[in-house]
């Protein structure tokens, strides 16, 4: 060994050692990268969590039919002016949405609910969906309603634009439609349906004027027509104060002078056949 070399390895203590930093502190300080994680995760779970209350909150189905109304769509005979085979009448009174009407024919695409009796309608909606049936969708449709074929009256026409799921017929020109009250939200309003306009008539029928992208055919999911449930109004009149029950009632007004009877406003007349027999 050289000399120089020897001196150095003497002249070096033997007890000493490389230093290494220790930080105490280093031990009680938490991690960032486990305070972020578990961040993240406590950010995911209440998102989760979120989600799954909005879910319950969707899933809570509509009552059916809505308070205060009953189906008349069974006292009805159905026919459609044209159908393919296995999507007539009976796919669409079937209450599964996925089944449907589809004509096979030019336009109008004509629906007729022939009614055995006269029936009071307060209520009716269809069923369509642009998301699978695409240029069948319709985009107008007329609806039409009276004692029968030779009498048949347009009450509503109605265009669409891509509609999914179920829409209710305008009833503005049957009659009067009190507004909704804006204080509470659409999904908790109770309808008062012995305010909203009545129509009576023996045949009602929906034409189908226009498709999307000018499509021929058509396809229709579901049409439901209502009435009132008078059990359900009469269940509701029992339940109510007697000092509301009272006030809620019509006063009688006195009868006329003279005897005479009272000029119809309405403007409407009622056919002969629905008056009182006269005895001679």
């Amino acid at each position: 060994m050289p000399t120089s070399t020897r001196r150095q390895a003497q002249a070096r203590p033997q007890n000493q050692h490389t230093p290494t930093a220790h930080n105490n502190d280093g031990d009680d300080a938490p991690n960032v990268t486990e305070i972020t994680l578990d961040e993240e995760m406590q950010d995911e779970a209440q998102v989760v969590e979120e989600e799954e209350e909005e879910e319950e909150i969707e899933a809570e189905p509509e009552p059916f039919p809505p308070p205060g109304l009953k189906e008349i769509s069974s006292l009805a005979s159905w026919t459609v002016s044209t159908a393919k085979p296995g999507n007539g009448v009976a796919a669409l009174r079937s209450p599964d949405i996925s089944l449907f009407w589809q004509s096979d024919g030019p336009q109008p695409h004509l629906l007729s609910i022939h009614f055995f009796k006269l029936v009071s309608i307060v209520h009716m909606r269809i069923y369509l969906d642009f998301e699978s049936d695409e240029s069948y969708t319709p985009t107008k449709i007329q609806f039409l309603a009276g004692m029968g074929v030779h009498d048949i009256q347009e009450f509503a026409e109605m265009s669409f634009e891509q509609p999914t799921g179920w829409f209710d017929v305008d009833f503005t020109r049957v009659g009067p439609v009190p507004p909704e009250k804006g204080d509470e939200p659409r999904a908790v309003r109770v309808t008062d349906w012995s305010k909203q306009p009545v129509l009576r008539a023996f045949l009602v029928q929906v034409r189908i004027l226009e498709n999307h992208q000018n499509g021929k055919d058509t396809h229709l999911r579901c049409v439901q027509l209502f009435a009132r449930d008078e059990a359900h109004d009469s269940q509701r009149e029992r339940r109510m104060p007697q000092e509301v029950r009272a006030n809620s009632r019509m006063p009688l007004r006195p009868a006329r002078k003279g005897g005479a009877p009272k000029k119809d406003v309405t403007g409407i007349k009622m056919a002969s056949w629905m008056l009182e027999p006269e005895l001679r």
